[in-house]
């Protein structure tokens, strides 16, 4: 039988200039769709698993339309609740060498903004689920949206289902106090913590120390203190973070690191060329469930988390659109990249 992950949070509309224009040269916009649940979703679905995402969408062909980006790919939507006025939108401009991408965002009021837990069957929704997967992006869009994954996170423990939660923190959607608020309190129900080399420390005011993230420098030691202190304050049963040395928009080291109370894992190191850094970190979060759920050890689920999300910022679009078995293939260690014919 499947194992059944659930994830929650918001779907959006993407819509990005042609390759690396900037807004103000641009003609067109490409429209995709993605978002961090969402795109959890489709990459544990193109690993076989039952995913199945929970949102609230408008009831008109836009909303039809996101919902259909999902189920192309194998993407469970039957707990979608249709209502509201819009989709939450996202304008990209992509960056290149030493100029960073730009996100900004269209998404006050959307439909999930607006959703209460009355809109969603928890009890149903969690039955015979394995695993319930959120971020810190959801419960920033609205109170009703944070009190809706805290009642989410309340009725997955009483399922007796695993919890993961990517912190996710964004400084356009609410302020660091309100997220060390409301995070602390959601993460009390939360197994498994991921986070990047920043959240840590946006959120809870735990810096890794020797660490310049605008330098691209990144300490290995420092982020086992952090992991342990994570871990100390709210008990979760691992806590992995993902370590970015940004050396420009177009070329990062990648690689990442995941404690489980007894020992600390570290992935390799990827040189990337970036050709779309966006769901990054959800690809990373996607495969960190997908090894922990197939019995991998904390070695082996770091190693393929990272790999899968090395992968995936070689892909266009929000979803990391690859296979377990390209994963696996890279986590062991063929990455040239030769033509498979």
């Amino acid at each position: 039988m499947k194992k059944k992950i659930i994830t929650f949070g918001e779907i959006m509309l993407r819509l990005a200039p042609e390759g690396y224009h900037r807004f103000i040269q641009a003609d067109s916009f490409g429209a995709t769709y993605g978002g961090g649940e969402a795109n959890v979703a489709v990459s544990l679905a193109n690993y076989g698993f039952d995913a199945r995402f929970v949102t609230k969408l408008p009831n008109h062909e836009i909303g039809q339309a996101a919902v259909n980006s999902l189920r192309k790919y194998g993407v469970d939507t039957t707990h979608i609740v249709r209502g509201g006025d819009r989709i939450g939108i996202y304008f990209l401009e992509k960056g290149a060498s030493q100029r960073p991408s730009k996100v900004i965002y269209d998404r006050a009021n959307s439909s999930i903004s607006t959703a209460t837990s009355s809109d969603f069957d928890w009890e149903e929704i969690f039955h015979d689920a394995d695993w319930f997967h959120f971020t810190g992006i959801t419960p920033a869009l609205s109170d009703s949206a944070a009190a809706t994954c805290l009642d989410a996170c309340k009725a997955a423990k009483e399922a007796g289902v695993t919890i993961s939660c990517d912190l996710n923190y964004r400084n356009k959607l609410w302020s660091k106090e309100k997220a060390r608020q409301i995070m602390g309190e959601l993460c009390q129900y939360v197994d498994v913590c991921i986070a990047n080399e920043e959240d840590a420390a946006d959120v809870f005011e735990i810096r890794a120390a020797d660490t310049d993230v605008s330098k691209g420098a990144v300490s290995r030691e420092g982020y086992k203190d952090v992991a342990r202190q994570l871990m100390e304050r709210f008990h979760f049963s691992r806590v992995a973070i993902t370590l970015r040395e940004s050396l420009s928009a177009s070329d990062n080291n990648w690689s990442a690191m995941l404690y489980d109370a007894e020992r600390f894992c570290f992935s390799k190191k990827y040189q990337m060329h970036i050709v779309d850094r966006v769901g990054g970190g959800d690809s990373f979060g996607a495969g960190l469930i997908c090894a922990l759920l197939n019995g991998c050890s904390s070695q082996e689920a770091v190693d393929f988390a990272a790999a899968a999300s090395c992968l995936k910022h070689s892909i266009e679009g929000d979803f990391n659109l690859v296979s377990a078995d390209e994963v696996q293939k890279l986590a062991g260690g063929d990455g040239s990249g030769r033509v498979q014919r």
